[in-house]
């Protein structure tokens, strides 16, 4: 048999942003302090195109994934 579900939780309601998900000792966060990935912009350009395609995913965020795995 279907039964609906009446009961409604929306009486609460979090804000949270990620600079509280993130300890201020977490890996990630040593390594934005420690290197400066804007290099990959210009290493990159050619390899995108403004005007065909999906819009892209960031190069910087790639690289860093790669980087932290």
């Amino acid at each position: 048999m279907l039964t609906k579900n009446t009961q409604i939780n929306r009486e609460q309601l979090e804000m949270v942003t990620l600079e509280q998900l993130v300890p201020e000792n977490h890996l990630v966060r040593k390594v934005e302090a420690a290197i400066d990935f804007s290099f990959i912009y210009p290493l990159v350009q050619e390899m995108y195109s403004a005007e065909r395609g999906r819009p892209s995913i960031d190069p910087v965020v790639l690289i860093k994934m790669a980087f932290i795995q």
